[in-house]
C-alpha cells in the first residue's frame, strides 16, 4: 500500500487555513482530545499528539523508538544515504548514549562559556551590518543580516567548516526543509552528501582544534564509531546547529517587536533577558513538532491505543500553548513563573547544544536591543512573510526599521559616521 492509499480519508488539518494561523488549528484539535489520527499533506497517516501531559510523557517513553527500524506505514522523515540518517535523531538506547558521550564534550559548560566571546564578535559583526544597511537603506531583514549568519558562523567554527562553503550549506538545508519539487530535494541531499564527504577527507588529512577533528579521531583511533556515524554527526551538528537559532531569532524578535510592553520592560531591564528568552522558547519556538516517534509495542496515549510501528508525532506547538498546563498560554508573559517548555527536547533526545542556543539568542537579543534602542518593524505584522509546513512555523524575512530619533548607538572603540 502505498503512503496515499490511506483505507479511510484522515482529517488533513495542515492543509488550507493552517499555514495563516497554526495556533488555532492546534487549539481546535486539543478541545476535541489529546491524541488524533491525521494525514500529512503527502497523505501519510500519523498520529498527532497535542495536550501537554501526553508530549511531555512520550516524550520521554522508552517504548517510542526514533530507530526507522521500528517503523511500519506513514512518515518517516527524509529519506536520506546511511552516511547522513545514522544520527542521534534516529538512534535508540546505547548507541545513542554512546553517540552522544562522544559529541558532548564539545558542549560542557565549560566548552560553551569558553565560546562566549566569539559568540559575541558573531554577534556584533551581525548587528553592525545591519545597522549599516539601515542606515544606507532605511530598512534591513534582520533574517539575512543576523539571524541566518550568525548561528552559521558559531557552528561553522566548532566544525571548522571554510567560511565561503558555509552559505552553500545552508542554502542545500533550506532547500531539504521546503522543496519545491522532488528534484530539488533529491538535489540539496546529494549536494549536502557530496560536500560532507568532502569536508570529513580533508579534515582527517589535516586534523586541527574541532569537534570534527575529535569525531574522527575517535573513529580512526579508537573506533567508536562508525563512518557513517562520524559523518552523519557532522550533518546533523551544522544542520540543526544553524536553523533552530536562525528560526528562534526571527520569530523572537518578531515577537518581541509586537509585543511593546515587554519590549519595554526588557529594554529598561536587561537582567530580565534569560526569562524572556524561555517564554520565547515556549512561545515563538519554530519547531511545530518533536522527531517522529515508532511505538515498538502497541501504546495507550490520551486513551488511545496507538499500535506498534505507526507513527507518532509529538505536537510541541500545541503543548506550549496548552491552558491546562500554562494560564493564559497564548500571551507573551516576562513574568510568565511557569518557565518549563520542550521546544529543547525531554529525556534522552534533550538538545546538546541548548546552552550554545540560549547564549547566542541572548547574545543577539540584548546587542539588538543595546545597539538599536529604537528598532522597529518596517511592516505591518501581517505582511512578514513565513515559511510553514508540519514540521515548522519561521519567520522567512524580518524588515525593520529604526525611528527617525532612534538611530544606532555604537559599539565601544567605535564613532559614529560623520
Amino acid at each position: 500500500m502505498t503512503l496515499n492509499a490511506a483505507p479511510t480519508a484522515l482529517p488533513q488539518p495542515f492543509g488550507h487555513g493552517f499555514p495563516a494561523d497554526p495556533h488555532a488549528v492546534y487549539a481546535r484539535l486539543r478541545a476535541m482530545g489529546s491524541v488524533h489520527r491525521v494525514a500529512l499533506p503527502d497523505g501519510s497517516p500519523v498520529w498527532l499528539v497535542t495536550r501537554e501531559a501526553d508530549v511531555r510523557r512520550g516524550l520521554a517513553d522508552p517504548r517510542l523508538s526514533v530507530d526507522k527500524r521500528h517503523s511500519g506505514t506513514g512518515f518517516k522523515g527524509f529519506a536520506l544515504p546511511p552516511a547522513l540518517d545514522a544520527n542521534l535523531l534516529n538512534i535508540d538506547a546505547e548507541d545513542h548514549l554512546r553517540l552522544r558521550r562522544l559529541v558532548s564534550q564539545g558542549f560542557t559548560p565549560r566548552h560553551v562559556e569558553a565560546l562566549r566571546g566569539s559568540v559575541q564578535a558573531a554577534v556584533d559583526a551581525g548587528v553592525e551590518r545591519l545597522a549599516e544597511r539601515l542606515a544606507a537603506e532605511g530598512r534591513a531583514d534582520v533574517v539575512e543580516e543576523l539571524a541566518r549568519p550568525l548561528p552559521l558562523t558559531v557552528i561553522g567554527e566548532l566544525l571548522a567548516v571554510p567560511e565561503a562553503e558555509r552559505e552553500a550549506f545552508s542554502g542545500w538545508v533550506a532547500a531539504m526543509l521546503t522543496p519545491a519539487s522532488r528534484e530539488e530535494l533529491a538535489s540539496a541531499i546529494g549536494a549536502v552528501h557530496g560536500f560532507l564527504l568532502d569536508l570529513v577527507a580533508r579534515r582527517r588529512a589535516r586534523p586541527g582544534d574541532d569537534i570534527l577533528s575529535d569525531l574522527i579521531a575517535a573513529r580512526d583511533d579508537e573506533d567508536r564509531l562508525s563512518e557513517n556515524e562520524l559523518v552523519s554527526l557532522a550533518f546533523l551538528l551544522l544542520m540543526a546547529g544553524s536553523e533552530n537559532v536562525q528560526h528562534l531569532l526571527g520569530n523572537g524578535l518578531l515577537t518581541l517587536l509586537t509585543h511593546p510592553r515587554e519590549l519595554a520592560a526588557l529594554r529598561a531591564r536587561p537582567e530580565l533577558l534569560p526569562q524572556a528568552v524561555e517564554e520565547l522558547l515556549r512561545h515563538s519556538h519554530a519547531n511545530h513538532t518533536a522527531i517522529r516517534r515508532f511505538p515498538t509495542e502497541p501504546v495507550d496515549i490520551g486513551g488511545v491505543r496507538i499500535p506498534a510501528g505507526d507513527t507518532v508525532l509529538f505536537s510541541l506547538a500545541a503543548a506550549h500553548r496548552d491552558p491546562a498546563r500554562y494560564p493564559a498560554p497564548d500571551r507573551f508573559d516576562l513574568d510568565r513563573e511557569d518557565k518549563a517548555h520542550l521546544a529543547l527536547g525531554h529525556g534522552l533526545h534533550y538538545c546538546l547544544g541548548a546552552p550554545l542556543a540560549r547564549m547566542q539568542v541572548s547574545a543577539a537579543l540584548g546587542t539588538l536591543l543595546r545597539r538599536l534602542p529604537s528598532l522597529r518593524l518596517a511592516c505591518a505584522a501581517e505582511e512578514v512573510p513565513w515559511t510553514t509546513t508540519f514540521r515548522f512555523h519561521a519567520v522567512r524575512e524580518l524588515p525593520v526599521a529604526v525611528s527617525a530619533d532612534g538611530a544606532v548607538t555604537h559599539r565601544p572603540g567605535t564613532a559614529p559616521d560623520r
